[in-house]
């Protein structure tokens, strides 16, 4: 049985350290493929004009083709020519529920992500993805510094 290990980006070095971090936990598990997830935060609850919700579905497209150009196809490119079986996945969400939602769709076993925080009253109020993560995945989560 192969293991799966979900690596979550936000697109700064920290998602860098998570990669090299589960590379290092893939290595020593073995039989192991590695699915690099990118989470696109987007709430159903925005307020837009008619005009806006026309243009959505084409914004959101050209949304998951710049993530997985610019964030994901990189790096699903270096996990392979290290010789890591590797996969991607862009999505729109919740970060935190959206990766623990791909993870247990895809029989994860961990998930790895880089430490980031929110800033300020945002984080006072809701809380950072990491830390919602954290509380509420139905697998391990590892926070890479």
């Amino acid at each position: 049985m192969t293991t799966k290990i979900v690596i979550g980006l936000d697109g700064t070095e920290t998602g860098e350290r998570a990669i090299a971090f589960a590379k290092d936990l893939a290595g020593r598990i073995g039989s192991c493929e590695l699915l690099v997830v990118y989470v696109i935060e987007w709430s159903p609850f925005t307020f837009q004009t008619p005009e806006e919700n026309a243009l959505r579905h084409k914004r959101r497209e050209e949304e998951v083709a710049l993530a997985t150009s610019r964030i994901i196809a990189p790096a699903i490119e270096a996990l392979k020519a290290a010789g890591f079986e590797a996969q991607g996945i862009v999505r729109h969400g919740d970060v935190a529920e959206t990766l623990n939602a791909i993870t247990v769709e895809n029989a994860g076993s961990q998930i790895v992500v880089g430490r980031a925080s929110a800033d300020g009253f945002k984080k006072r109020l809701f809380g950072s993805s990491t830390q919602n993560l954290v509380m509420h995945a139905d697998v391990p989560v590892t926070v890479v510094n």
